[in-house]
């Protein structure tokens, strides 16, 4: 009896100790908004692409600096209210567990992701105002794969295995350039949506 309440206790310092070294307050509400703010500016993005340009011709350089500024600031836009939404749920989570939002996991966290990540966005937006647009998509899927892959250490293990997901469909994407937006939309908005739907069904069993 001895023996098995030692390693008991043993296994509950070990999950203490792991709860201690990373941010565990992410939302799988943050997951499902952002997953459905990105299929909105999906469609809204196939519609500045499409409405001028054919299909076979996507990933050329001959669409208008008009809707380059239009992709820009869709792209601007879907960034911050999918931020804002993620912050939102994140922070009422922790709340409701009365769990520490900034502490020196979240920062590791943050800064973790944002390296990749804006190394990633700003090059991304070089080939937008050049026109290369075919090749967004996947960079974009890389790029956000790898900056989670690098935060994962981190926070929730779960984060790992999307990070995985978004680098295999940036790759795959790469064969298929005039089907950007389609890996795009499975990438941030179905994937995240099911990440955020398994975390909620995490959390509350």
């Amino acid at each position: 009896m001895n023996q098995e309440k030692y390693i008991k206790d043993l296994k509950e310092i070990k999950e203490m100790m792991n709860r201690s070294g990373k941010f565990i307050s992410l939302s799988g509400l943050s997951g499902i908004s952002a997953g459905i703010i990105a299929l909105v500016a999906c469609y809204f993005a196939w519609d500045i692409i499409y409405s001028q340009l054919e299909y076979q011709n996507f990933n050329r350089q001959n669409i208008s600096f008009e809707q380059v500024k239009l992709l820009f600031f869709l792209g601007m836009g879907t960034l911050v209210l999918a931020i804002g939404s993620g912050m939102f749920f994140t922070i009422q989570k922790a709340r409701k567990k009365q769990q520490v939002i900034w502490d020196s996991q979240s920062k590791q966290l943050i800064i973790n992701l944002l390296i990749p990540l804006v190394t990633g966005g700003t090059f991304c937006i070089l080939l937008l105002f050049k026109g290369l647009i075919g090749l967004i998509a996947p960079l974009t899927l890389l790029f956000y794969g790898l900056a989670l892959l690098n935060a994962s250490k981190y926070t929730i293990s779960e984060i790992r295995s999307l990070a995985i997901i978004e680098i295999v469909l940036g790759l795959v994407s790469c064969f298929f350039i005039g089907y950007g937006l389609l890996f795009w939309a499975i990438g941030f908005g179905v994937m995240h949506i099911v990440y955020g739907v398994i975390m909620e069904l995490k959390d509350r069993s």
